[in-house]
């Protein structure tokens, strides 16, 4: 399936895409979202400590889309909608990819980096058929009930690349794996020899850190390296107290250069 032609990036979709990217990446930025938060960045430049950083961005975060008053909402459906709000979302694809919070997180990438899915719950061929349509169903069900989920998310990426640049100072890549039974949800498009593949990634994946522990989700491990600018989410950026992610990252699609290991 095709990128889409539009997005909220500094870089086109096709670009963002490209195994040339994951070469040699770009910095990618959402159009407007530091810009309008810059008091939040001004203040994480003034705390050495990343558990300061990742706790006054929650705080932002809570007071910005008033998170917090849930418990005072008087409708139950405003209490839902500011319940539902990023960190459930982050939970709910640690649990299930395929639901319908995995959709919108799906959708939201699309609509930023024009990364169109290529799997909810089916392969998914084209925007033309039955398998997208029903992951824009369960994209609408989702975020029927949220509070500027989207801006919530916008949010969340710029703050995780702001402190990967801060952790990760000098380098531009992470080595890290994703353990597959089969490649149903992954499309081959060069076989390079017996244990590297290209191959197009879904618009949003799962990954770990730890080699050991991908081996737990599949018979078979692929190795990446992947560009700090593809990092929706790392585990650990956010304090454990909100988020345990068993060295979870998420992490954007489009081609990828990796090397098969298995189990033999």
């Amino acid at each position: 399936m095709e990128s889409s032609a539009f997005n909220l990036c500094n870089l086109p979709p096709w670009a963002i895409a490209s195994r040339h990217f994951n070469v040699h990446p770009k910095p990618l930025e959402i159009q407007g979202v530091r810009q309008a938060n810059r008091l939040l960045f001004e203040r994480l430049d003034g705390l050495d400590a990343a558990e300061e950083r990742a706790r006054q961005f929650h705080d932002y975060m809570d007071v910005t889309f008033q998170l917090h008053q849930w418990q005072i909402e008087t409708s139950v459906s405003g209490r839902k909608s500011l319940k539902n709000s990023y960190l459930r979302f982050l939970k709910g694809w640690m649990f299930d990819s395929n639901s319908p919070g995995g959709a919108v997180l799906k959708g939201w990438v699309e609509s930023r980096f024009g990364l169109s899915p290529t799997f909810h719950r089916e392969p998914i061929d084209s925007i033309n058929s039955e398998a997208y349509y029903q992951f824009m169903v369960d994209r609408m069900q989702g975020a029927a009930r949220t509070s500027a989920i989207h801006g919530q998310l916008d949010l969340l990426y710029e703050f995780v690349q702001y402190e990967l640049q801060r952790r990760f100072t000098g380098r531009t890549h992470l080595t890290l794996y994703r353990g597959v039974f089969d490649f149903t949800e992954h499309r081959i498009i060069e076989k390079q020899d017996k244990t590297n593949y290209l191959i197009r990634l879904n618009n949003l994946n799962s990954f770990t850190t730890d080699f050991e522990r991908a081996w737990e989700f599949g018979s078979r491990v692929l190795k990446a390296e992947v560009p700090l600018a593809k990092i929706i989410y790392l585990c650990g950026i956010l304090p454990s107290s909100l988020l345990k992610g068993e060295e979870e990252v998420l992490v954007l699609g489009g081609e990828y250069e990796v090397q098969v290991l298995t189990g033999g």
